[in-house]
């Protein structure tokens, strides 16, 4: 049964960093790449960053770009998303996903639609107050 749970979300001021996690099991990590997706007040789910678990290459949403940086711990099976700068937009709910990786992706290719996700966590609130 795969199991996906996020943790470390919480109220941070402007400018502020932020850690969440995300504890994983019951995947072939090797065979996975591991989102997360947010969901601001009002709006759609949206990708923030994605690593492919088996070589660790990864991608970004423009907004977060070099904000943000997203890498996983193969010995606790858990994926990090460190949040600098924070502006009062990053506030979300922010969920862990977990994607299987399709034989035709291409090397560098990474998902970024929700429907190519097949597992999901229950989210972490983030709240960034001016």
């Amino acid at each position: 049964q795969v199991q996906l749970v996020e943790s470390g979300g919480g109220l941070v001021q402007v400018g502020g960093s932020l850690r969440v996690s995300c504890a994983a099991a019951g995947l072939t990590f090797n065979n996975y790449f591991m989102g997360w997706f947010r969901q601001p007040p009002g709006k759609e789910r949206e990708l923030v960053a994605t690593i492919s678990w088996s070589d660790g290459y990864t991608g970004y949403a423009d907004a977060v770009q070099g904000r943000f940086t997203i890498s996983r711990d193969a010995a606790t099976n858990t994926v990090f998303l460190q949040m600098n700068k924070l502006k009062p937009e990053d506030t979300a709910d922010y969920s862990c996903a977990a994607a299987e990786s399709r034989s035709y992706y291409s090397p560098r290719y990474v998902p970024r639609r929700r429907d190519q996700y097949d597992y999901w966590g229950q989210g972490t609130q983030v709240t960034v107050s001016s």
